[in-house]
């Protein structure tokens, strides 16, 4: 079976001696593990990026490019709170990634600007928050605890803040949170709709692609690696696949003209 469905089934059978029975499972080891198939990414060419962004406008494109321009995962975008981006570095700091690993990512020269008047408008917003006595925004409850009212300081408020303020089910507080991801990504689908691309584009092609482009401009995989945020190196490899670089440029037989009898 599929890696998901054993890792479900896997999840349920815990649950239900846990909490169903009140005993732990045992050793549940006796089992041929599924392995996930190597799967090619679907990379966008530099010149689908642009035709994509150009089909986008305000702070939807500004996200898109950011996330192409910095290789970030779809979440890693959306947590991002105003400390972690320094535009005077040129730096964003992702915090809690994948297996709650932090790094540093490259942030593009040409966003500066742009994510500095962003960042301006937030102010008036974040002001108006805290005017109106709103709940500081969500932050981890380790934090929470060592940190009191760190939620309310403008350095913690969400870089993409959702327009409209929710309440938040496990606190019981109306506050404002960041933009929801099923937004982000129905911005890209139709974007890449307006743009006539024919490829199923996501936000995590974008990471893809800045992978790949990386590659192909002469980037060494390690510090692709380091920038992607990958455990090993083995991960990175995969977009070696999918590189414009001798090997792959090999010309078909068909193109190589008639077949000598």
């Amino acid at each position: 079976m599929a890696v998901a469905t054993q890792k479900q089934a896997l999840n349920a059978l815990v649950f239900l001696f846990r909490e169903g029975l009140g005993r732990e499972a045992g050793d549940l080891s006796g089992f041929q593990l599924s392995r996930r198939g190597a799967r090619i990414p679907t990379v966008l060419t530099r010149g689908e990026c642009q035709k994509l962004f150009d089909a986008m406008e305000g702070t939807s494109r500004l996200m898109a490019e950011l996330t192409y321009g910095s290789g970030l995962r779809l979440m890693e975008l959306l947590r991002l709170r105003v400390k972690d981006v320094d535009l005077n570095r040129r730096q964003v700091v992702v915090r809690g990634g994948k297996e709650g690993k932090d790094r540093v990512t490259v942030l593009p020269e040409s966003l500066v600007e742009r994510l500095r008047a962003h960042r301006d408008r937030l102010r008036t917003l974040h002001e108006g928050d805290r005017a109106a006595s709103l709940a500081g925004v969500w932050l981890p409850e380790a934090l929470e605890r060592k940190y009191p009212g760190a939620g309310q300081s403008w350095e913690w408020f969400w870089l993409f803040p959702s327009r409209q303020v929710s309440l938040d089910p496990q606190a019981g507080l109306e506050r404002r949170h960041h933009v929801v991801d099923a937004t982000f990504q129905l911005a890209i689908r139709e974007s890449s709709r307006r743009a006539r691309l024919n490829k199923r584009v996501t936000p995590h092609t974008l990471r893809h692609s800045f992978a790949t482009h990386l590659l192909e401009g002469g980037a060494d995989i390690r510090t692709v690696q380091d920038l992607l945020g990958h455990g090993d190196v083995s991960t990175t490899q995969i977009y070696t696949h999918v590189m414009n670089r001798p090997g792959m440029g090999v010309r078909s037989p068909l193109d190589a003209g008639a077949v000598e009898e």
